[in-house]
């Protein structure tokens, strides 16, 4: 018996209205997040990734990429170039950057430095990675990338991470942050094996709260680890077979710091039995001298000169201590030259009642840009 065909009536069907497209959900998350935090995104082929000043990121279209860009990670670096160069850079081009000659060199390396900072919180540093020339120091940064503190790429970066939690960049960049561990970990387990979401897992914190920090650091060799097994910089205390945290520190150098001296306070006060006032008069200042001065104690009166000197990144000036040397930039990489005091044996009270790893301590590296 014959087959039978079966013939289907054409039918005009009216055209398919459209009424969503789809953008992929990492782009979603971090368009979303330049928005709130104010840039307009825009995709050009004639671009890699600047901003016009006047609020619009543009970014190179998907065909001018390479293989292992991304839209997400593209957006996240040009918010930490923002958070190194300050709110005001949301007013320059480029964030007001040179990138025409190798003179903000240095904070293209700052910017790296917070990158894989923030990215490590959340276990997104492959993921997150640079896809420029820069990718050598990338990955020359190790776990933890703020280790070198004689760096001043280090200082910026520390300072653009305390910008991180003010507004505008908070709470969106964590939220953003926040969301992507949410997206690329369920896709980790379908993920093909060259797929930078391949092998993700996201990091627990400290016991403390704090970002868990490098594989080789633990507390019980941490700087803020205090005598009797308290951690200054939560105020508790911790165990000292725990790994160490986000804020981890090796023993503390003076001679590599200077914090107390420089701009972390503006005065050191002399007393009357200070040998200083004999000694080195050309460094105390008679506070009673100066114009239209109070009625001042003896307590009072008389201070360590300041001075103003190049600061701990290029392009700054600081106050600090007068008998202060040492804090100069050379080199490239930049590196800072070793501290001193001029005045030593000779200094005042205050000073050699200030003790290393003191909360006063943590404070002054903390207002220079030492210490989280």
């Amino acid at each position: 018996m014959a087959a039978r065909l079966w013939h289907v009536p054409i039918v005009e069907l009216p055209p398919r209205a459209i009424q969503a497209r789809y953008v992929d959900p990492l782009a979603e998350v971090w368009l979303g997040a330049a928005r709130r935090i104010g840039l307009r995104v825009e995709r050009r082929a004639d671009a890699y990734a600047s901003t016009d000043g006047r609020g619009t990121m543009i970014i190179g279209t998907a065909e001018t990429l390479d293989a292992d860009d991304s839209l997400a990670q593209m957006i996240f670096h040009e918010l930490c170039h923002s958070l190194v160069q300050g709110e005001a850079s949301f007013a320059r081009a480029d964030w007001g950057l040179d990138n025409e000659t190798g003179r903000d060199a240095w904070r293209e390396r700052a910017t790296l430095r917070l990158q894989r900072t923030i990215a490590a919180r959340y276990g997104l540093a492959r993921f997150f990675a640079p896809t420029t020339d820069y990718r050598g120091f990338w990955d020359g940064l190790g776990d933890d990338a703020l280790a070198d503190r004689t760096d001043p790429t280090t200082v910026a970066a520390i300072t653009a991470l305390r910008r991180s939690t003010q507004l505008p960049w908070a709470p969106v960049l964590e939220d953003a942050l926040v969301a992507t561990v949410a997206i690329v970990g369920a896709a980790a387990p379908f993920a093909s094996g060259d797929s930078l979401a391949a092998g993700f897992a996201a990091r627990a914190p400290h016991p403390t709260g704090l970002p868990i920090g490098a594989a080789t650091t633990g507390c019980g060799t941490c700087a803020w680890r205090d005598g009797r097994g308290r951690c200054l910089q939560v105020e508790r205390k911790v165990d000292a077979t725990w790994p160490g945290c986000e804020r981890w520190e090796a023993a503390l150098d003076c001679q590599r710091c200077g914090a107390c001296c420089r701009e972390a306070y503006h005065a050191v006060a002399i007393g009357p039995r200070d040998l200083v006032r004999r000694r080195a008069p050309a460094f105390v200042v008679d506070r009673s001298r100066a114009p239209d001065a109070p009625p001042l104690a003896a307590a009072d009166r008389y201070q360590l000169a300041r001075v103003a000197h190049a600061g701990p990144t290029p392009d700054t000036i600081v106050d600090r201590c007068a008998a202060l040397a040492g804090g100069e930039l050379i080199g490239e990489p930049l590196t800072t030259t070793r501290y001193g005091c001029t005045i030593y044996d000779d200094r005042p009270r205050t000073c050699r009642d200030f003790t290393l790893g003191s909360p006063h301590c943590l404070v002054a590296r903390r207002r220079v840009g030492l210490s989280l």
